[in-house]
């Protein structure tokens, strides 16, 4: 097996709100994640109006990381871990998110983390906005569908740059930006604060939200690079191919335009301009979004240094028989299951061999360093009564995919800076809000209804990405 660049980025991949617990701590507000009860791969998240008596918010306690990183850290450093990707918590620094002044015990939590893991030689890479907003921005201003929001993120993400200079190199914006395309509740609620009222366009609110999230990341990222032009900022995006159900060409396109209407906001972010098939559609539909051509020159000025990206699963659709010829049906796209993939316990499709594709795809369509930020496979655990955890079917996934990805470095020449495995200790999961979903490396004791030790311990997947770590990737037996 091909070794990786020197000074590939090993890591692993978690999330504030997910992990931190905390939630009242020093401070901290009530952020959007902590009005979401729990759920099931059946049962979607609640999201409620505030906190409210007999729901269950799991990311409340989450597995105590706030209580706990520097046992974890340790932990992490025994990993062998080169980065770790984490967020910090907006309520933390400003706990409604519209204050003058930041909260400084939140600062110095960071402070902290920081320093714990540059002590083990470990690289922090931060996520400004990680599916969490205070949610006092929701109830006060609309979350994101409200200009507002740009002055007060880049606000926030001022403080964190001056405050974090010395010891944070690498840096995103926005987690999974483009998730809101799919217009579904959920992703609409974590991505921008906006719950899409009955009498709304929801394609028209989420294009001005995400509109307004880009100029507010194109202004974060001219304003860090003022801070220390040694920064480097990148977008993030939710990566899952679409193939074509058939080679018949209305699939084709259908699919082609699938991946337009994904991932238009790689190309506002990395070429700072919007693609012309959109402006058409804009026209088309007659949006009229507030986007003045002031705005239009932050984007431009404000290009990120690197794609960061999340890929789990691959899709399939098919043209319908009544396709428009904008090849634009939101929320009615017919995806049908791909008989040549195998699926998770939570029915995703595991495809290797995509994600070498999307190093492709974006590899060639913006010529910008790669990094696979989020990747990993949700599944059932079970612990033997040794107290193991013998998670093959984890190390089979992990291991297909680092072969596709040396491919992709060796055989196609993709810029690939690290890659950090999603939730390597297990955490409560964003989608469902369960802790039975497990991706982690590290064990947390810890179950759906909450009950639990918190103790930690190691999988079998621990060791063999230790080993594949030492190794640069060399070593995946």
């Amino acid at each position: 097996m091909t070794k990786f660049p020197e000074g590939f980025l090993w890591g692993g991949a978690v999330a504030a709100h997910q992990f931190e617990g905390g939630w009242q701590a020093d401070g901290k507000g009530v952020s959007i994640a902590d009005v979401m009860t729990a759920g099931s791969n059946e049962q979607v998240r609640k999201i409620t109006n505030g906190i409210l008596p007999g729901e269950n918010y799991p990311n409340h306690e989450a597995i105590d990381f706030y209580g706990h990183y520097r046992e974890d850290v340790k932990l992490f450093s025994e990993l062998g871990l080169k980065c770790f990707r984490t967020s910090i918590a907006w309520t933390r620094i400003f706990p409604n998110g519209d204050e003058d002044e930041p909260n400084e015990a939140g600062l110095k939590f960071y402070d902290d983390l920081f320093d714990e893991l540059l002590k083990y030689n470990i690289e922090p890479v931060i996520t400004l906005s990680h599916f969490e907003m205070p949610y006092h921005l929701v109830t006060e201003y609309g979350g994101w569908r409200n200009r507002k929001m740009i002055d007060f993120f880049v606000k926030f993400a001022d403080v964190c740059f001056k405050r974090y200079q010395h010891k944070v190199k690498y840096w995103m914006t926005f987690n999974e930006i483009n998730n809101q395309t799919g217009l579904n509740e959920w992703a609409l609620f974590t991505n921008s604060g906006v719950q899409v009222q009955s009498d709304e366009d929801a394609e028209k609110v989420m294009y001005q939200a995400a509109h307004y999230e880009a100029v507010a990341s194109a202004l974060a990222v001219q304003i860090g690079h003022s801070i220390n032009p040694d920064f480097q900022i990148g977008c993030m995006l939710a990566m899952g191919p679409t193939y074509p159900a058939t080679s018949a060409p209305a699939d084709v396109m259908k699919a082609e335009r699938s991946m337009q209407a994904g991932y238009w906001l790689a190309d506002v972010q990395c070429k700072g301009r919007y693609p012309k098939w959109l402006q058409r559609y804009f026209d088309r539909r007659q949006f009229d979004l507030d986007m003045p051509l002031s705005d239009l020159d932050v984007l431009q000025a404000g290009k990120v240094d690197y794609i960061g990206f999340s890929y789990y699963a691959s899709h399939v659709i098919k043209a319908a028989e009544d396709e428009p010829a904008d090849f634009m049906t939101p929320t009615h796209n017919l995806e049908v299951p791909n008989p040549a993939l195998h699926r998770s316990d939570w029915g995703w499709e595991i495809d290797p061999v995509g994600l070498r594709y999307a190093l492709n795809w974006f590899s060639e369509r913006y010529d910008l360093p790669l990094f696979i930020v989020e990747n990993g496979l949700g599944a059932f655990d079970q612990v033997t009564d040794e107290g193991q955890i013998h998670d093959d079917y984890r190390i089979g996934y992990l291991r297909q995919h680092i072969e596709q990805m040396a491919l992709a470095v060796d055989v196609d020449g993709v810029d690939l800076m690290g890659y950090t495995p999603w939730g390597f200790i297990d955490l409560v999961s964003a989608g469902t809000g369960q802790m039975d979903k497990r991706y982690g490396l590290i064990y947390v004791d810890k179950n759906d209804a909450g009950e639990g030790t918190l103790a930690r311990g190691k999988k079998d997947s621990f060791d063999w990405f230790h080993k594949v770590i030492a190794s640069n990737g060399a070593d995946l037996s």
